[in-house]
């Protein structure tokens, strides 16, 4: 949750005065009144809908949801000459992507500029996670020549003065001596490469994600015009970052330019893409989901209320997702859309007509048993994504292809985890600033292909459990001990049977056999996928499918 803190009066010449029926017009949009003063108006801002995080954004919300304004458009000029970014591969392995605009016809004051700084910084610790995902740069475009490169260089060979510096410093130099630097170091230290943004006189407009320059970086109040841009690893969190810029500073009044990115091998784009996203739906769902009826013409109020557009095609219900909104992925957001405009206080409690008695799953209950079991040998347990990435599963299974992919999956994890052990690892290479030992666990789903003609999707579920120990001294013997007290605690005996495999070192990993099956393996983790996770303390890890735990008890 965020706070967000608007000036009074100028909300108010956007909104209208804010009386106690706007007040709980603004809650019950979803963004509820922190606090009114006679200057200032603070309202929460939950982490689906950072497009709010503005005072253009927020104002243009609040008249869509009281029916004083329609669903947003935005005109985007083209690129004009040399309006142009050119991606250089040796950019790639430290900070692939980019994508930028020019805005033109602005008539900034310290209020604005400061707006403008405000949700630059709220989005860089939202969806930016810290600048880790994403970097947002504005530059005044009257110091810049272009067209622009993004660049990658040796960290000693960039050399330009930061914001609020006195003299030049090299890449490490602004790691080590500048305070941004020092803030926001971990995510270069451990590269080769920095990333650059370079303008056509070779002048440096800032590092990537740390500070802009101090002579092409500073926007100030006789900016006219300004060149933004947004770097990080995921194109489509930038395109959705850039687009929340954009329909914010249009409510300023500025003509907003397209520019050519130019990506080599990756190919070449337009940006910003500020269209429409078309999502289909079907209204009887959302009855479903709501338990109230409604009609096309409701759920066009409805959706409008929400700044969503609406049409019939040939029968279908589509909703035109603004460019802007990164919170609408499926249809059951829509339903929340629909619940939110309708007003919650609206819906009349029912109660079900059934009767039950509701018992606990078996394989609930044995997750629930192993975990107390787990957590009382001062184990933690965690819980991540059933979706992850090729390129994590290759850390670890390097020789793995057989890939089940989500087809249009709208983040970069777009395939089935085939174990938990990788989501583990993660999780201790993102947690390496943490005190040690670290002694985690997770049980959860796994996916495998199932080739046989019952099943109905081809793909194979099953419940397993993870652990990995990691610290300076630890070895096999002591993940061992652990499994032995699991395994007591379950009343099942097991084995272990020595075995080569290619994530743990030779001659200290086992497969755990239960029952005469195979469960998992334990051992300790190879240098090679420790490395491939920049984890710098030994680790040992088994992983084990439950279910055999549940047969063989």
């Amino acid at each position: 949750m965020t706070i967000l803190t608007l000036n009074r009066k100028e909300l108010e010449k956007k909104i209208g005065k804010i009386t106690a029926e706007l007040e709980k017009k603004i809650t019950d949009m979803g963004t509820p009144i922190e606090e009114v003063t006679d200057s200032e108006v603070s309202v929460e801002v939950f982490p689906n809908r950072p497009d709010l995080l503005s005072m253009g954004n927020f104002a243009r919300a609040v008249n869509q949801f009281n029916k004083r304004t329609r669903i947003a458009e935005f005109r985007i000029n083209k690129p004009e000459k040399n309006y142009a970014v050119i991606i250089d591969k040796s950019v790639k392995a430290v900070r692939p992507h980019t994508v930028c605009t020019i805005i033109k016809g602005l008539k900034f004051n310290d209020e604005k500029i400061k707006e403008i700084v405000d949700v630059q910084e709220k989005l860089h610790n939202s969806i930016g996670r810290k600048r880790k995902k994403i970097a947002i740069g504005i530059y005044p475009l009257d110091k810049i020549k272009l067209p622009i490169r993004f660049v990658g260089r040796n960290p000693d060979n960039i050399k330009f003065k930061p914001l609020e510096s006195t003299r030049e410093m090299t890449g490490r130099q602004i790691l080590r001596g500048h305070p941004a630097g020092r803030e926001y170091g971990d995510l270069l230290k451990d590269e080769g490469i920095f990333p650059v943004f370079i303008d056509a006189d070779n002048e440096v407009l800032s590092m990537p994600p740390i500070i802009n320059s101090e002579k092409t970086g500073r926007i100030s109040c006789n900016t006219k015009e300004v060149f933004i841009e947004c770097s990080g690893h995921n194109l489509v969190y930038l395109k959705k970052c850039l687009n929340i810029i954009v329909a914010s500073i249009s409510e300023m009044g500025g003509k907003v330019y397209a520019m050519n990115i130019k990506d080599g091998k990756d190919g070449s784009f337009i940006s910003p893409d500020m269209s429409t996203e078309r999502l289909a739906f079907s209204i009887k769902n959302i009855e479903k989901t709501l338990g109230i009826d409604l009609n096309e013409k409701d759920i066009k109020n409805y959706l409008a209320q929400m700044g969503i557009g609406y049409e019939n095609k040939k029968g279908k219900s589509i909703a035109l997702i603004p460019a802007y909104r990164s919170d609408i992925l499926h249809w059951i957001d829509l339903a929340e859309e629909v619940a939110i405009a309708y007003g919650y206080e609206n819906f009349v409690p029912e109660i079900p007509d059934i009767s039950t008695i509701a018992h606990e799953d078996p394989v609930d209950k044995t997750k629930r048993l192993i975990g107390n079991i787990l957590a009382g040998l001062g184990l933690l347990e965690t819980s991540s994504f059933h979706l992850t990435t090729k390129k994590n599963i290759k850390k670890m299974h390097y020789d793995f292809n057989d890939f089940i992919e989500v087809e249009e999956s709208k983040t970069e994890r777009n395939i089935l985890r085939m174990d938990i052990l990788t989501n583990l690892l993660q999780i201790s290479s993102e947690n390496s600033d943490a005190a040690y030992p670290q002694k985690i666990f997770e049980m959860g789903q796994v996916f495998s292909r199932d080739l046989s003609e019952d099943s109905e999707v081809g793909v194979h579920e099953n419940e397993r459990l993870a652990i990995s120990l990691i610290d300076e001294k630890v070895n096999f013997t002591e993940l061992k001990q652990i499994l032995d007290y699991l395994f007591k605690m379950l009343n099942t005996k097991y084995s272990i049977e020595a075995v080569e495999n290619s994530n743990y070192i030779i001659g200290r990993c086992g497969k755990i056999i239960v029952n005469d099956k195979d469960i998992g393996f334990i051992g300790e983790v190879a240098p090679r996928v420790l490395k491939n996770w920049k984890i710098k303390m030994p680790m040992v890890a088994l992983e084990i499918e439950t279910d055999f735990l549940n047969q063989a008890k």
